[in-house]
């Protein structure tokens, strides 16, 4: 899967435009957080204003027309209003980030079903549940804390200026450039000084859950070979390097925090010595001097929130940056639909080339023709590696054909709807994956609203039953994560009497019978020929004796240049 080259600005831009069917309650945060403020900082405001009325100094204009008991008043309702106002601002945020986030899970669960298989074979699947996992929650940052906060900012800060403005224009221009700098020039800076370290520090996490994943899965051959040592190494290293980009990153967090309480140090002398300048010049009164020091003292909250992001938001927009990658990949064989509904009759492969990818060089099927009339069982024998799955994920349509023409019911398969494909195929491969789920619910997965009696027949014409019964809880014992419980032909089993109970026309079996005995062996052929009736099925194999219940046995004999059938 290819990483994209975007900048923060259009990622930030993807990103917002997903808010729209939220707009509403992106509006409410942005009122309630721009009133916060304000009530946040009117107290120090009003508190000013009281001091004035107290000491006769009060000019009896603006703010100072209050009367000291009205200016504590108040401060007092604004201190009151400041609660609640933070806590709705809060909540309409995070009911903003939590709705997105569920949103975004969806549009990355249905972009992982479009790219399957093609796209993601050979992806690390650590990598990948890091980006639908971590990267996502990431996101809550940029939903949570930073859209309605630069609008908070921006708006509070303009209602800032003009109030100190309003004391002499020169008070003003010193509060918008202050919070210019503090809310958009030190967050930029920031994050142009750590703007490969967030996307590193993604992709470093996603290498470590990756080895780590791979580790418990290969858990058995570690202790086996006695490699436990080796992994823990490689562990420590990716670790270290984790560490290290994290420590790199806070660096940048900690410069960024100096470096802003320094520069809202110096404004507020800045604009302090303004105001004792003009007060010596008579062109303003005490008032414009007191006044205007404390509201610019106490307005930085909004802006000094922006100047925080300027390295937590590499991380986001890094992770931001994973997931549209998932979301922008073209997958190698889209979904089809809008075409007409077909029945199944026949399939047939007529001068197929294929190759995998790079390897396009070298064809692992090369001009195969086959056909496959209804109601046969068609055998395809030959070595490993000569392209005997490659022909069945073909037919699947899990992968694009390069040249040659696939047909079902005369009829390209490029022009079949993607869900009428699936419901005239059964596909069971050589390795039967299974869920973290009941042996119930792994076989329902055929068919969601099959009952229970109809799973147990499936399982009967599977020699599954027998060996179900005998469990503990029956159809409800659990599998364990990736069938780890189970044997690998009753793994296999489970595969086929998903196929069973599928109950599709036209039925892909890859090494249906590679992990069975014999004695199973048989059962289930004489179940596969016993249920042929009204079904077409392609039967991979290289045992002699599965290919006795096949009508016509074909085998793939790998050339130079590429494959027969003979």
């Amino acid at each position: 899967m290819n990483t994209k080259t975007r900048s923060n600005f259009n990622i930030m831009r993807r990103l917002s435009g997903l808010v729209k069917p939220l707009a509403l309650y992106m509006m409410l945060a942005v009122s309630l957080g721009i009133l916060g403020f304000l009530c946040a900082i009117f107290i120090t405001v009003l508190g000013g204003s009281a001091l004035l009325n107290s000491m006769g100094l009060a000019s009896g204009t603006g703010i100072t027309v209050l009367s000291m008991k009205a200016a504590f008043l108040a401060a007092g309702v604004c201190a009151v209003l400041r609660g609640f106002l933070r806590y709705g601002e809060q909540a309409c945020n995070h009911y903003i980030a939590f709705k997105l986030l569920a949103l975004i899970r969806d549009k990355v669960f249905q972009a992982l079903r479009r790219l399957c298989p093609a796209k993601l074979e050979g992806r690390d699947k650590g990598d990948l549940i890091s980006v639908i996992t971590s990267d996502i929650e990431l996101l809550e940052v940029f939903y949570a804390h930073t859209i309605s906060p630069v609008l908070i900012a921006f708006f509070t800060s303009l209602i800032m200026v003009l109030f100190i403005g309003s004391y002499h224009p020169l008070l003003g221009l010193i509060a918008a450039a202050a919070y210019v700098v503090i809310g958009i020039a030190v967050p930029l800076l920031v994050s142009k000084a750590s703007k490969n370290t967030g996307m590193a520090l993604r992709s470093q996490a996603g290498a470590l859950s990756a080895y780590m994943l791979d580790s418990l899965r290969g858990l058995r051959e570690i202790m086996q070979y006695n490699l436990g040592n080796e992994r823990l190494r490689g562990l420590d290293e990716r670790t270290d390097a984790l560490s290290g980009y994290e420590a790199r990153q806070k660096h940048h967090a900690g410069i960024n925090m100096a470096g802003t309480n320094t520069l809202i140090l110096l404004f507020d002398l800045l604009m302090l010595a303004a105001a004792a300048l003009l007060y010596r010049r008579q062109a303003v009164g005490f008032d414009g001097v007191l006044i205007p020091f404390i509201a610019m003292m106490s307005s930085f909250g909004p802006v000094s929130a922006l100047a925080g992001l300027g390295s937590t938001l590499q991380n986001t927009f890094a992770a931001g940056s994973r997931v549209l990658d998932i979301l922008d990949e073209t997958p190698a064989a889209p979904d089809i639909v809008g075409q007409k509904e077909i029945a199944f009759t026949k399939a047939a492969v007529k001068n197929v080339t294929f190759s995998y990818g790079q390897e396009s060089s070298i064809p692992v099927l090369s001009d195969i023709s086959l056909d496959i009339p209804q109601g046969r069982v068609i055998g395809i024998s030959g070595p490993s590696g000569c392209g005997k799955s490659t022909l069945l994920k073909l037919l699947m349509r899990f992968w694009p054909l390069q040249k040659g023409r696939l047909e079902i019911s005369d009829t390209d398969i490029n022009r079949i709807n993607t869900g009428n494909l699936r419901n005239m195929q059964s596909f069971v491969t050589q390795e039967t994956h299974l869920f973290h789920d009941s042996i119930l619910n792994n076989i329902r997965i055929a068919k969601p609203d099959a009952s229970r009696e109809e799973v147990a027949t499936a399982c009967r014409k599977a020699s599954l039953h027998s060996f179900i019964m005998g469990l503990p809880k029956g159809y409800d014992t659990p599998v364990g994560e990736l069938g780890e419980t189970l044997s690998g032909g009753e793994r296999q089993r489970i595969g086929l009497a998903r196929a069973f109970l599928h109950d599709a026309p036209f039925i892909l079996l890859d090494e249906p019978t590679s992990n069975l005995d014999s004695l199973n062996e048989a059962v289930i052929l004489k179940s596969l020929h016993e249920e042929r009736s009204g079904k077409t099925v392609v039967l991979v194999s290289h045992r002699t004796s599965t290919m006795k219940i096949a009508d016509e046995v074909y085998r793939v004999s790998r050339q130079e240049l590429g494959n027969s059938l003979k």
